[in-house]
């Protein structure tokens, strides 16, 4: 059996530079890939910013009001700012079954796992990646982005979640090329879960998010 370690947890306090945690992934991506470094979960938060994927459409960004990157991994426009959580999942799928479906599919199920363990029904939805849920006023809405890149098996980018951000900020583009429908957030659901709160029920969820991607002989 080709046993794993379970990843390095990972948690940035205050505002983390995009640029400086892209530079960060890369070398680790690569540590990982050499065997020089084990698998990581980093959490942290970025200042305001636009993220473009591979299939960014420039007609999407309605208002650069804040700065524009070049992310690398798939999808569009998304937006990273105070009050999401961010995280970056570095896994090794030549390890963990190279599937990059499965692999997608198994990180929305955990977050989906970690909002029902704090009370929220989210789901997935036919046809559009990321995390949906319901607003107060029954509309459904987005909770929560997926966005990653696999570079030699080994998986960058992840998840982000909107625990209480500035909902506002998203109005520049058109999230994720979605425009039928709105991003909403724990906050805007009437809810007061902490990063604390967030980060434990990502933890509780997260030995089922590896079983789903376990070591492969």
């Amino acid at each position: 059996m080709n046993l794993l370690l379970p990843p390095e947890w990972m948690i940035s306090p205050g505002l983390t530079a995009y640029e400086a945690a892209l530079a960060d992934m890369e070398a680790r991506a690569a540590a990982i890939h050499a065997g020089e470094a084990g698998e990581r979960i980093w959490f942290l938060e970025h200042p305001p910013l636009y993220t473009a994927g591979t299939s960014a459409d420039p007609a999407e960004l309605l208002s650069p009001r804040f700065p524009v990157y070049d992310a690398g991994r798939g999808g569009r426009y998304t937006y990273h700012g105070p009050g999401q959580r961010v995280g970056y999942v570095q896994l090794d799928l030549t390890r963990r079954g190279r599937d990059v479906r499965a692999y997608v599919s198994a990180l929305e199920g955990w977050v989906i796992d970690a909002l029902a363990q704090l009370g929220v029904d989210a789901r997935r939805a036919e046809g559009r990646i990321g995390i949906w849920t319901d607003t107060p006023d029954g509309r459904e809405a987005k909770i929560g982005a997926i966005g990653v890149r696999v570079k030699r098996w080994v998986t960058m980018h992840g998840f982000s979640l909107n625990v209480a951000p500035d909902l506002s900020h998203f109005g520049g583009i058109v999230p994720c090329g979605i425009a039928e429908f709105p991003v909403t957030s724990l906050a805007a659901l009437g809810r007061t879960d902490s990063f604390a709160e967030v980060d434990a029920a990502l933890a509780d969820t997260l030995p089922a998010f590896l079983d789903k991607l376990s070591p492969k002989d």
